[in-house]
């Protein structure tokens, strides 16, 4: 091994057959102490079964971190107040969750004495870059050990890992294999690899945890009101909720709907494309409920670009620079804008659609004396004349620069093309 002896490593543990391994690799390889610190995101998994098998799996000490409530109100809420979507449609599940568990992870090897941080990231995904960004935000001292990119590492299939585990007694579950990779947390569940490689096969309808099918949705829709106060969701049909039990409802709802299924190719930060489904239900009940706030609340400058930040803000929780100074002027900037939105969103919900069918909100801009087709003694109409001879100025110069003959030209070219369109 290159570099420094390691006395204490700080390893990132899911419990899966990768991380199970790299325990008694790293004591091998390293001869050092492995502390395994389980993040709990909202997996949904026994975490207790978890840590049990990372003791018998050669863990020194194993740290289960329970992260759902600062998950949810310091990295969720803000990315969806951002409108953060990654290439229009990715809502960022395991992009988000990254930073969070990497940071507690740091904090844990700081607090233990630790000189080494450690990850089951491959050498082909996004997720190394984003724990190691978070690595080098707080602990850029530590040293990082990623088994996966190592000569050392000579695992080449999931059979010689399970051979590697029996033979240093670490469970190994008889199940048979998913033909995919799974990745779940409170807002999402993510399905990537396997039969999911070739883009023209359609998922398997079996694979999906979370939401059904839209033909298997109920027959009759139904409507709900998420409520939100200062720029956060509170409440769900006028029950205040605390963030846990609300997005926990929201998923449940979602779901039952077939709301938030998500196929789509992306560019991954390491230069490839990949395809992944993911099913975002509560999320996505959110992002439609919020953005509709905003439209109510938000003058036409304000909220052009603060669409323009939201695609600023996704590849930065994308590429693994939640903790760069940009994000957090990019969350200031956007905690100014909507950090005191207060409102209400109903939402309908039918078979795998969420549709707004009302909004209302504190600090409305919307008037309807000002919108209405009717009467008025607000707006008058006559102002428009101005408007557009001044709006429309620039255009008019160019013509008369451009002279009678070359506007008359035009006019004639768009009839014959229109002509063309018709004939055919």
């Amino acid at each position: 091994m290159n570099g420094k002896a390691v006395r204490r490593a700080v390893l990132a543990y899911s419990g899966g057959l990768d991380t199970s391994v790299i325990i008694p690799w790293l004591k091998e390889h390293y001869g050092c102490e492995v502390v395994a610190m389980v993040a709990d995101v909202g997996q949904g998994e026994d975490l207790e079964a978890i840590r049990r098998k990372a003791l018998m799996s050669g863990a020194d000490q194993v740290f289960v971190e329970d992260l759902r409530e600062e998950f949810i109100r310091d990295f969720l809420f803000p990315m969806m107040r951002a409108g953060a979507l990654y290439e229009g449609q990715y809502l960022l599940g395991t992009s988000i969750a990254r930073p969070l568990i990497a940071r507690r992870q740091v904090e844990l090897a700081l607090k233990l004495g630790a000189d080494a941080l450690a990850h089951g990231c491959t050498g082909k995904g996004n997720d190394q870059v984003r724990f190691e960004l978070t690595y080098k935000a707080f602990a850029p001292h530590l040293r990082v050990i990623a088994p996966w990119r190592e000569p050392e590492w000579t695992f080449r299939s999931r059979e010689d890992e399970i051979e590697y585990a029996r033979a240093h007694g670490i469970p190994v579950p008889v199940t048979k294999e998913k033909p995919y990779s799974m990745d779940s947390n409170l807002w999402h569940t993510s399905y990537e690899g396997g039969i999911l490689e070739d883009p023209w096969a359609a998922p398997p309808e079996d694979m999906f945890l979370h939401t059904v099918s839209a033909e298997k949705a109920p027959d009759e829709p139904r409507e709900i009101q998420i409520g939100f106060e200062k720029g956060r969701p509170v409440s769900l049909n006028g029950e205040r909720l605390a963030p846990l039990p609300l997005l926990q409802r929201l998923n449940e709802l979602g779901g039952s709907y077939g709301i938030g299924r998500v196929d789509i190719v992306e560019n991954r930060l390491v230069g490839m494309k990949s395809r992944g489904v993911y099913e975002t239900p509560g999320g996505t009940l959110l992002y439609t409920a919020w953005r509709e706030l905003e439209h109510l609340v938000l003058d036409r400058e304000a909220l052009h670009f603060k669409e323009a930040v939201a695609l600023k803000y996704a590849e930065l929780v994308y590429y693994g620079l939640w903790w760069s100074p940009l994000r957090e002027a990019l969350d200031a900037f956007v905690s100014t804008l909507v950090g005191e939105v207060t409102g209400e969103v109903r939402l309908r919900l039918y078979k795998g659609s969420c549709t707004v069918t009302g909004r209302r909100a504190e600090g409305s801009l919307y008037r309807t004396d000002l919108a209405t087709f009717g009467a008025d003694e607000v707006y008058r109409q006559s102002d428009a004349t101005g408007f557009i001879n001044l709006f429309g100025l620039p255009l008019a110069v160019r013509a008369a620069v451009r002279g009678r003959g070359w506007v008359q030209g035009r006019a004639q070219d768009q009839a014959q093309g229109q002509a063309q369109d018709q004939a055919q």
